[in-house]
């Protein structure tokens, strides 16, 4: 092989789908707090503390991709796990950068592919948000920018810098999706709020392909978002799952309820984001499933 990828976060859920396919072409290593073997050909896995990089990792690797973080839906948002959601990804960042940067500049690798999330944008009513629209307000939208900006620090190191602005991924194995279709198939799902939000999404297939194309083709470079060509509202969200999973879908979760559970980070359901990928359609990328129903069709098919 010829070069050398060091992941951080790639058990999750995008990681696990990409690296089968990056492993074919190039040796893969994952940095886990949890290190141990891998079945994947040509992958091994190092063990990483959430911060500090070791040596062997970074030894003569080509690319970089960090992926790592707190699942933003992974219980109550106390102030504890939100500092944790926050420094899981800003200072990860900022670690990986500063150990770049004492690197000799002929052993730095040439890429850092980072992820970020559309809750960059805020909540932002039916403006349609294409990579060069501005930051938007709340919790997320300050993780994502302090997140970026730490990533940012390594195009001056020389770097091609890649920010995936990851929508809602939606996998029948893991993700919001996992979460939602038992509530669906109880008969106790409905619209979030109004329904009126749009719903940036992205199939798990396109995700993972996106994230492969980002690392190995060189004209991706800075913010890109990873989204479904047709953003969908919240409603018609709701109307298609059921639809799918044959069951209905009359109730409505009030939206101050779901500010109560979730606090700061209700606005990942409730705000509004007509997020497009303007950089991937300009470069080529050929989505898999484009459209919702298609989309979920292919997760669930037949067995649903």
């Amino acid at each position: 092989m010829t070069q050398a990828i060091l992941i951080t976060g790639g058990t999750g859920l995008i990681g696990g789908r990409a690296v089968p396919v990056l492993a074919e072409r190039s040796e893969i290593r994952l940095l886990s707090r949890r290190p141990g073997s891998s079945s994947i050909p040509n992958t091994r896995t190092l063990e990483w503390n959430g911060v500090d990089v070791p040596d062997e990792a970074l030894r003569g690797a080509s690319t970089v991709i960090h992926l790592a973080g707190e699942p933003v839906f992974g219980g109550l948002p106390t102030k504890r796990r939100l500092d944790r959601i926050l420094k899981s990804r800003v200072d990860s960042t900022a670690a990986l950068v500063a150990r770049l940067s004492s690197l000799p500049d002929d052993q730095r690798p040439d890429s850092l592919v980072s992820a970020s999330a559309v809750g960059f944008y805020g909540d932002r009513g039916d403006e349609r948000l294409d990579e060069d629209a501005v930051r938007g307000e709340g919790f997320l939208a300050d993780v994502c920018v302090d997140w970026e900006a730490e990533a940012v620090k390594a195009e001056a190191l020389g770097l091609r810098v890649v920010r995936l602005r990851f929508g809602i991924v939606l996998a029948r194995d893991g993700g919001a999706l996992s979460l939602m279709a038992p509530v669906f198939r109880a008969g106790l799902a409905g619209n979030l709020g109004s329904g009126k939000q749009w719903f940036p999404w992205v199939h798990i297939d396109d995700a993972a392909a996106m994230l492969v194309r980002a690392t190995e083709d060189t004209a991706w470079t800075g913010a890109v978002n990873v989204v479904a060509p047709e953003p969908v509202r919240n409603a018609e969200l709701t109307r298609v799952l059921a639809k799918q999973l044959k069951r209905p879908a009359f109730l409505t979760a009030p939206a101050f309820a779901v500010r109560a559970a979730l606090g700061p980070l209700s606005d990942e359901l409730l705000g509004s984001k007509c997020v497009v990928p303007g950089v991937a359609q300009a470069l080529g990328f050929d989505f898999t499933h484009g459209q919702l129903s298609g989309a979920l069709a292919d997760l669930f098919g037949k067995s649903a």
